[in-house]
């Protein structure tokens, strides 16, 4: 099929994600024990029943009336919420977590038209054959490096310490170890000290996606915060939203026996948030077709600018217009991170 020859999207495009984080389990350790890996206590999820007082913003005039802020204070709001916290004579919390790095990134699990998978393929060997993606493993790195996977567990901590180990069959064959706190949240490059452990881990991720090698590793995220600090699991979306009396207001992630933990998908969230190729960027963003922020209630790569996803793909692969080689990156990122882009013939 000749370069300038139009396709149109396959109705049936999915694929794999290609960075698969296993669950986050949470434990609690003290920093001093840190280095013999030894005193590690299971983070138990607790329910706690308290009392709330009014805060919500008025809704009418009746509300800001005294006497009737005075008979709601006087309601008693109790709630029952999940907790989780380090229990007295462990300061430290920590996140551990497997990663699988695998190949084949843009060849689909399923595509129902022969001609787009061949165009498809040709992109991505050729991307492939230029980047080796080398500018993905670099941004992946950094990301385990500075302990963004830890979330709000990273906020206010003393200090972090990240260790990712390269396991080969089942046994851990090299440990690289990072200072978090030196490499800032905000920037896509790691601490002049430590860009040697970076470069090795950038080089078997990179190896991870291109095929070369099996990548499997090993994660842990080290925080310090103090003895008995709350410490922050993923939150479970309640589908049921009745407001039955006495229901519970905050469900916690837990395993089977009520140990703490971080969903798998909000650690891959942490891992792909390497997008500074949006219009304006002054951030990192997590990699998504329309660059949503779902705390900020925005979509910084919107289909008007032909920023997102879809309008860069489509193009790409359909029309053969090459995009910038920086939003190259950001499109083979999107097919790392996998999904489902079929275009309906309807």
């Amino acid at each position: 099929m000749a370069k300038n020859d139009k396709l149109k999207t396959a109705s049936v495009l999915s694929f794999n994600r290609h960075l698969d984080p296993s669950d986050g389990r949470m434990f609690a350790l003290n920093w001093v024990d840190l280095a013999q890996g030894t005193g590690n206590t299971a983070i138990v999820i607790q329910e706690k029943s308290v009392r709330g007082t009014i805060s919500n913003r008025p809704k009418s005039s009746k509300e800001i009336d005294p006497a009737y802020i005075d008979a709601a204070v006087n309601k008693a709001n109790l709630q029952t919420v999940d907790v989780a916290a380090l229990p007295q004579g462990k300061d430290t919390v920590a996140v551990s977590f497997t990663l699988r790095v695998l190949p084949n990134v843009g060849q689909p699990s399923a595509c129902n038209d022969v001609a787009f998978a061949e165009r498809l393929d040709t992109v991505v060997s050729n991307y492939q054959s230029a980047n080796q993606f080398t500018e993905l493993a670099n941004r992946y790195a950094v990301n385990l490096a500075n302990g963004r996977f830890l979330w709000r567990n990273r906020i206010g901590a003393e200090n972090v310490t990240v260790s990712v180990e390269r396991t080969i069959n089942g046994q851990a064959k090299e440990k690289l170890t990072f200072d978090a706190l030196n490499n800032r949240l905000n920037q896509a490059i790691v601490h002049q000290d430590q860009q040697t452990e970076l470069q090795k881990l950038a080089a078997w991720i990179k190896a991870g996606l291109n095929g070369d090698e099996h990548v499997l590793l090993k994660v842990t995220g080290f925080a310090r915060l103090g003895e008995g600090q709350e410490v922050y699991p993923s939150q479970e979306l309640i589908l049921d939203t009745s407001n039955a009396k006495g229901a519970k207001s905050k469900t916690l992630y837990s395993f089977g026996n009520k140990e703490a933990g971080l969903h798998s998908q909000k650690i891959g969230n942490a891992l792909r948030t390497i997008d500074t190729w949006y219009p304006n960027a002054d951030k990192p963003i997590a990699v998504e077709p329309y660059g949503s922020v779902t705390s900020e209630g925005k979509a910084y790569r919107q289909p008007k600018e032909k920023q997102d996803f879809y309008s860069l793909f489509d193009a790409w692969v359909n029309e053969g217009k090459v995009p910038e080689v920086e939003q190259q990156h950001y499109v083979m990122a999107v097919l790392v991170r996998g999904g489902v882009f079929g275009e309906s013939d309807k």
